[in-house]
């Protein structure tokens, strides 16, 4: 059997049982945390407060500390465990990391989306670190018979202060187990942190996955196990009309062909249904799947054509629509302005594209099921097999392996799904599922498609009075319910109903709009339309103006003020108390200023050389870019430097945080000259990374210098990484080009639009 840990028999260890500890919110330096009993009620976030649930210490001294969260690669397996290693004044060196199986009701939210691990977990976990700490300090105290005040923790051990007499974690684990959990809690002042915010800690799988040791869900290899490929209609919705299966059967090594019967639409996270191949190995089901004859029946949408869907998106956009916010009058403003500027922007379908396709296997025995997958969402996965093999879901166990990228597609677990019906078609036996390339592109769970229009009202001095916005896309909301036209308000939020412009009279509307395939998460979500439109039309206007665009995207932010965002229409706030994550203007002012500096704004270039910025607020954090291109004569686009920059409070692991911000750039630059999936006859057109392309070597940013701004003060509430450094790179970017050539990009991908 491959070297692969199954957690959920690992033997256990001594010493502090396993346990878990969700929180959310900031604490004050070195502040005494209140009485509450641990282990009850969940916490604001679905997190649970329980410290025998994430730490482990064996005789050794060896400190294992559960992770909840899923690691593809912004660093939670690191940041979840430097920070209990602070409080518990661990050894790095003697600290190790498990994953924790799906399991909600004791692990709290496992959900890893929306850029929120860090900020619902990092209280936790200093609490979960405190409680163990405190815990083998009674014990060592117990052991000589000493007050506990005259005894600490120091470096993986406790020692004594008045006889200096010390014993290590490994001695006091038995007996530390035995202590009662604390009910109120000493955690650290800040200002003696060794681990957390020092930035020199790099990923703690980094030699595994250095080595090849790691191991992602495509990994997987169990005793006799099967390998399996599915078959999928074509077109969202469709159906098999028939099949016959002679000819894949005749394949060397092919064992079974097993139809999907598919859950009606709306399926949520239940697979598309189609025919599955199982075989002796992946080679040999893929050659089945293609011997395969199937008929297709396409459904209802089996002609959506992403071209003529974008002219219907636009012509819906010149139309009154859903009023979502509405401040003063923008129908008497717009008439009397100076001037009336009108723009409308598009963005396409795109695929979330991990490198690692998704990938699961499934073992059923004894009326159990076991899972191992590359899964953001393990209690979903759980909840979905168990719903689909007829199951209780405390009979289904998910191991949650490393996942080889994931931008939200792996938090919808239909492939999951599709692996446990291949095992219970082999009476039990593992199979291991996997999604080529192929599959990937074009059954995925699409980012929506957007049209966005804008109309602003100048005055004579070039101040907009009025502005409107028109934002029509397909929801998320339509792969859980039907007949669903408009945005949900959690995707309005997103860069269009919450923001806070200078301006007296400003209208969101948000005319209909009708899914035509399944629609997913994408890191940043419906920022990345919003903030491309919004922010190239604020340097439209200021050219409009006459007045350098930088200046007038911070005159409209205003002055420094914290704004609860209620107010701007967004009800949603990322899920965040308003009272504590505000909008606070002077933030968003700030990161816009730090990387306009960083990157000379101002300074004379070369002809055909160009500077843009944009800057918003997503996911708790503020961000800006500063995007320096070059066009050649024949279009030829060159991106010299790019300044990013983020404030998102307090930050646990600066390396992390830098390397977030590197990738956002490089798939925010390639999402904007080169991605876009494109649909036919109800299919998508692009079928590997031929025809979806990804941003290279040679066209990546010679150099990005990522800015991360100080925040010393560890009270104040932590933002989200992962996602908020994706929006400003487009519109950056597209300003940019405006300033070296005079040309507008409204309507993404780029490709080749400036060779025209």
């Amino acid at each position: 059997m491959h070297p692969i840990r199954n957690l959920s028999r690992r033997a256990a260890l001594l010493g502090l049982g396993a346990g878990t500890l969700l929180l959310s919110t900031g604490i004050r330096a070195g502040a005494q945390q209140p009485a509450r009993r641990f282990g009850g009620d969940a916490m604001p976030g679905g997190v649970r407060d329980d410290p025998k649930t994430f730490i482990s210490i064996a005789p050794d001294g060896i400190v294992t500390i559960l992770c909840a969260r899923s690691e593809m690669g912004q660093g939670v397996r690191t940041g979840m465990i430097m920070i209990a290693a602070e409080e518990l004044e661990a050894d790095w060196a003697r600290v190790r990391v498990a994953q924790a199986t799906g399991d909600e009701s004791r692990f709290g939210s496992q959900d890893t989306d929306g850029s929120r691990s860090t900020r619902q977990n990092f209280t936790a976990m200093r609490r979960c670190g405190a409680a163990a700490r405190q815990m083998l300090e009674a014990a060592a105290a117990a052991q000589w018979r000493v007050p506990v005040a005259e005894v600490a923790a120091e470096n993986h051990a406790i020692i004594h202060r008045p006889s200096g007499r010390r014993l290590g974690f490994g001695d006091l684990a038995q007996a530390a187990a035995a202590q009662p959990v604390p009910t109120a809690l000493r955690l650290k002042d800040p200002a003696s942190f060794r681990y957390v915010g020092k930035g020199e800690i790099g990923l703690i799988d980094n030699t595994g996955i250095t080595t090849g040791r790691a191991m992602y869900g495509i990994d997987t290899r169990l005793d006799g196990m099967a390998y399996a490929v599915v078959a999928r209609p074509p077109v969202y919705g469709g159906t098999v009309a028939s099949f016959d299966a002679a000819d894949a059967l005749k394949v060397p090594g092919v064992l079974k062909v097993v139809p999907i019967e598919p859950r009606p639409i709306p399926s949520v996270f239940q697979p598309l249904g189609g025919i599955g191949v199982i075989a002796t190995n992946t080679w040999a089901a893929i050659k089945g799947r293609e011997a395969l004859k199937i008929t297709w029946n396409d459904g209802p949408n089996g002609s959506y054509d992403s071209t003529a869907y974008r002219a219907t998106m636009e012509q819906a956009a010149r139309q009154p629509g859903q009023v979502v916010r509405n401040d003063g009058n923008v129908d008497t403003a717009l008439p009397q302005a100076a001037r009336r500027i009108e723009a409308e922007y598009y963005v396409p379908h795109l695929a979330q594209a991990p490198m690692e396709p998704p990938a699961a296997t499934v073992r059923i025995a004894n009326g159990q099921a076991e899972v191992w997958a590359c899964t953001q969402a393990p209690e979903a996965t759980r909840k979905n097999v168990a719903d689909r093999l007829g199951l209780a879901a405390d009979k289904v166990t998910v191991n949650v392996t490393l996942l080889g990228g994931g931008f939200g597609r792996k938090s919808k677990p239909d492939f999951v799904v599709e692996a446990a019906l291949m095992s219970q078609a082999m009476d039990g036996r593992p199979v291991k599922l996997t999604w080529t390339r192929e599959d990937d592109l074009q059954h995925s769970y699409f980012h929506t498609v957007q049209v966005s229009r804008l109309e602003a009202g100048l005055d004579a001095a070039g101040k907009p009075v009025a502005l409107l916005h028109r934002t029509v896309a397909p929801s998320i909301a339509s792969i859980f319910q039907p007949n669903v036209e408009h945005q949900a308000p959690f995707e309005l939020a997103m860069g269009a109903t919450g923001l806070a412009l200078a301006i007296p009279n400003y209208r969101v509307e948000n005319p209909a709009a009708r899914a035509h395939t399944r629609i997913g998460w994408f890191r940043s979500v419906s920022n990345i339309p919003h903030a491309f439109a919004m922010q190239s039309f604020i340097a439209e206007l200021a050219a409009a103006a006459g007045r350098d665009p930088k200046d007038y995207l911070l005159e409209l932010i205003g002055p420094d003020r914290r704004i609860d965002p209620t107010t701007l229409g967004d009800q949603w706030n990322y899920g965040e108390d308003p009272a504590v994550y505000v909008m606070d203007t002077g933030r968003l002012r700030g990161v816009i200023e730090k990387v306009a500096a960083e990157a000379g704004w101002g300074r004379t270039l070369p002809a055909r050389h160009g500077i843009g910025v944009a800057g918003l607020r997503s996911f708790a954090s503020y961000t800006a870019a500063a995007v320096q291109v070059a066009v050649g004569p024949g279009g030829e686009l060159t991106i010299p430097r790019v300044d990013i920059a983020i404030d998102c409070g307090p930050v646990v692991n600066p390396e992390r945080v830098r390397s977030q911000l590197e990738g956002a750039v490089i798939q925010g630059i390639s999402l904007a000259t080169l991605g876009e999936i494109s649909f036919k006859n109800g299919r998508a057109e692009q079928t590997n990374f031929d025809g979806y392309e990804l941003t290279r070597m040679d066209a990546a940013p010679r150099e990005i210098h990522a800015h991360i701004m100080p925040a010393s003060d560890w009270s104040q509430p932590l933002g989200g990484v992962g996602e908020p450094g994706v929006p400003v790179v487009a519109p950056a970017l597209a300003n940019a080009i405006f300033a070296a050539i005079g040309k507008r990009v409204r309507s993404l991908p780029i490709r080749d639009q400036l060779a025209a």
